[in-house]
C-alpha cells in the first residue's frame, strides 16, 4: 500500500515525458515539412531582328593647303550621301559629328616627313530604322574607297562598322515572363512526381534579368555587330513541397 502513490506518480511522470517527446517530435516533423521546397528555373527565349542601325563613317582629308583639305572633305561627304541614297538609305538621317583639324607644324612630335601638313577628320553618323539595308550597304563600302573617299576606323564612334540595336524589349517582356514561369512550374511538377510529393505555393520568385545575346555565338563576333539576336530571360522560383 505504501508504494501505491509512488507508483502512480511515476506512471504519470512517464506518461508526461512520453507526451512531451511526442509533441516535440511532431514539432520537428512540422518544421522539416515547412522547409521542404524545390528551386527550379524556367527559361524563355526569342529570336529577334535589330530594328535600329547606327553606322559611323569617319572621313579623313589631308593637304598642305587647309582650304583644299576642307574641299576634299566636303567632296567625300557628298559621295557618302550619294552612296547611301544609292543603297536606299535616307541620307537626310545622317548627322555630321566630331570635326577636328591637326596641323603637323604645330605638333612637337612631328618628324617632318613628306606627309600633308593639315589632316581633317569628321564623322558622318547614319541612324536608320532599316538595319537590313545598312548591313547590305556596309558590305559594299569598298565602293566609297574606289570613289576616292578615305575612311578611318576606330575613334570614339567605335570600329567603323554598323551597330545593330533591338529596342522592342518591353513588348516581349510580359509573354516571356509568363512562359519562363510556366516552364519553371513544369520542372517543379516533374520533380514532385519523381519524389512522390506534390507542389504547393510559391515561397519565393526571382524574375531574372533580360539578356540580349548574339544569335550566332562565334568567337570575336559581338552582339552589336549581328542583325539577328536572341532575347533570353531566366526565372527562378521556389515551390513548397507537400
Amino acid at each position: 500500500m505504501g508504494q501505491g502513490p509512488s507508483a502512480l506518480a511515476a506512471a504519470i511522470l512517464a506518461a508526461g515525458v512520453a507526451l512531451a517527446g511526442f509533441l516535440i517530435g511532431q514539432g520537428f516533423m512540422g518544421a522539416r515539412g515547412a522547409d521542404r521546397f524545390v528551386t527550379v528555373k524556367g527559361i524563355s527565349e526569342r529570336e529577334v531582328e535589330a530594328n535600329v542601325a547606327i553606322w559611323p563613317l569617319r572621313v579623313v582629308a589631308s593637304d598642305n593647303d587647309l582650304a583644299k583639305a576642307q574641299a576634299q572633305l566636303e567632296q567625300s561627304l557628298a559621295k557618302i550621301r550619294e552612296f547611301l541614297s544609292a543603297h536606299q538609305i535616307d541620307a537626310a538621317s545622317a548627322r555630321v559629328l566630331g570635326f577636328s583639324v591637326s596641323d603637323a607644324q604645330t605638333n612637337q612630335y612631328s618628324t617632318g616627313g613628306a606627309g600633308s601638313r593639315f589632316v581633317i577628320n569628321q564623322t558622318l553618323v547614319v541612324r536608320s530604322s532599316e538595319p537590313a539595308k545598312v548591313l547590305a550597304a556596309s558590305a559594299k563600302v569598298g565602293e566609297l574607297v574606289a570613289a576616292g573617299v578615305v575612311l578611318s576606323s576606330g575613334g570614339e564612334y567605335g570600329g567603323g562598322g554598323p551597330t545593330f540595336l533591338f529596342t522592342g524589349l518591353s513588348d516581349l517582356k510580359p509573354a516571356m515572363i509568363a512562359e519562363a514561369t510556366a516552364r519553371a512550374r513544369e520542372a517543379a511538377e516533374q520533380f514532385a512526381r519523381d519524389s512522390g510529393s506534390r507542389i504547393g505555393g510559391i515561397r519565393r520568385a526571382n524574375q531574372g534579368q533580360f539578356e540580349i545575346l548574339p544569335r550566332d555565338r562565334a568567337p570575336g563576333i559581338s552582339e552589336e555587330a549581328q542583325l539577328e539576336k536572341t532575347v533570353r530571360v531566366v526565372s527562378t522560383v521556389d515551390y513548397s513541397l507537400e
